[in-house]
């Protein structure tokens, strides 16, 4: 059974407790398809099975202490965590891709954090990461807030207002919903990969240090 089916299957009062779980643990740094799983849930909501405004929150809030729990892991685990995650999920926190997220920080600081809300690989990143390069949790708690609400509350939102609209023309309208999540999913991802193996032919001695190495001390200045 697929995600978006076993969402389905569930009573109405569990959507909030699996949104709100699926899209925390992704945001703490677990790979999970939470873009799926809050499309899914708003589509619910278009149905009238579930309130919008029960998924919009849930979501927000599972975005933001899920985020701020990956910070504060990040900051006690460093560097070694990500080599551990890079064994264990090598294509979500691969050297590449690790590379990519530093030097995403260190051009934007602070909103990394909120634009890395809308990117796939980049949402698993944000909160380890800006604990790992010492961050200020003020401003990491700022754009984590921002970003949760503008992208889990905004996504909620849009989905069920098309929902509503096209539930009058179209009975396969969740197809369409998951599809467009996915597809946007897919092209995040491979944006992302596309500029991991650029990053790794202009910087190889990044991609390929040794796990136990500190993180740049330019990242770290950066952020501050």
């Amino acid at each position: 059974m697929h995600l978006d089916q076993w969402i389905e299957s569930v009573p109405p009062t569990s959507v909030y407790v699996i949104i709100g779980l699926i899209i925390g643990l992704e945001s703490l740094g677990i790979p999970l398809p939470g873009e799926i799983a809050l499309v899914t849930s708003a589509l619910l909501a278009a149905k009238g099975v579930v309130s919008p405004w029960g998924v919009a929150g849930c979501a927000i809030a599972g975005a933001i202490i899920g985020d701020s729990i990956g910070y504060a892991i990040g900051h006690k685990g460093g560097r070694p965590l990500f080599a551990r995650l890079g064994r264990r999920f090598p294509k979500h926190f691969g050297p590449d891709h690790l590379a990519t997220a530093e030097r995403a920080f260190q051009r934007w600081g602070m909103w990394a954090v909120f634009f890395g809300r809308f990117i796939a690989l980049l949402r698993i990143f944000a909160g380890p990461l800006a604990g790992t390069l010492r961050m200020p949790y003020w401003k990491f708690l700022i754009a984590n807030v921002l970003g949760g609400v503008v992208w889990a509350g905004g996504t909620t939102l849009l989905v069920y207002q098309v929902g509503k609209v096209a539930e009058k023309y179209l009975q396969g309208a969740s197809y369409i919903g998951l599809a467009a999540a996915a597809l946007f999913g897919v092209g995040s991802a491979l944006v992302l990969k596309q500029r991991a193996k650029k990053s790794r032919a202009a910087h190889p001695e990044q991609s390929g240090g040794k796990s136990g190495e500190p993180l740049a001390g330019t990242a770290a200045e950066t952020v501050d």
